[in-house]
């Protein structure tokens, strides 16, 4: 099943459950509805149509998520890439980065992690004058997480897509994790920790949630 919702098509999957109410999530490949077994197709319409705006903008965000995968991104800014046989290490000018392929951009990007990572790791860790572990660093890609703190194996784990973000978002995860070891949960008090080393954490945490 597909609707138009302002001039844009989106395909409509239905899961029918034993529910009692209706629910709506956009996925990059469309809109998904749980629903009871019962209710009908003009139902669903209906829901959808009411939901149009909420709809529209999750699309929108997915649509510059997918499209910001697709660029090269680099501590915050993007860069055009040009492929390049004739060179054999990466060169940046100005907004173009000369590469002689992608295999080479991907492994370019990993060792900046390492390293990048570990440099802010050991900056952002001696602002604090509370006794905490000096962390193992482990980095991966991860889907819901931009880090991740193992206070038992005193070990933080960072995204490894933050590379394209700036330093200060780099620094803002970095403290975030750190903060667990003092306290290991989100309350106020985690909180007011993140802003004590970070004060302007909320425009780190609005950047990252918009990308």
């Amino acid at each position: 099943m597909q609707i138009e919702l302002d001039g844009r098509v989106f395909d409509v999957f239905i899961t029918r459950k034993n529910n009692k109410n209706m629910y709506l999530r956009v996925k990059p490949d469309g809109i998904h509805i749980s629903c009871h077994y019962f209710v009908t197709k003009g139902m669903i319409l209906t829901f959808i149509v009411q939901n149009k705006d909420s709809i529209l903008k999750s699309s929108e965000f997915l649509d510059k998520k997918e499209k910001k995968k697709e660029e090269f991104y680099y501590l915050g800014k993007r860069y055009n890439v040009v492929l390049l046989n004739t060179i054999s290490k990466i060169e940046f000018v100005d907004d173009t980065v000369y590469v002689k392929n992608k295999t080479y951009l991907n492994t370019f990007l990993k060792k900046e992690c390492e390293r990048v990572f570990s440099e802010r790791l050991d900056v952002c860790y001696n602002l604090f004058e509370e006794a905490i572990p000096y962390p193992k660093l482990t980095i991966g890609k991860m889907t819901r997480k931009w880090g991740y703190n193992s206070k038992n194996k005193k070990t933080i784990k960072l995204n490894s897509e933050l590379i394209k973000y700036s330093i200060d978002e780099i620094d803002y995860v970095i403290i975030h994790e750190l903060c667990h070891f003092i306290e290991f949960n989100h309350s106020r008090a985690f909180w007011s920790y993140v802003k004590k080393y970070k004060p302007d954490y909320k425009n780190n945490t609005k950047v990252l949630k918009e990308e």
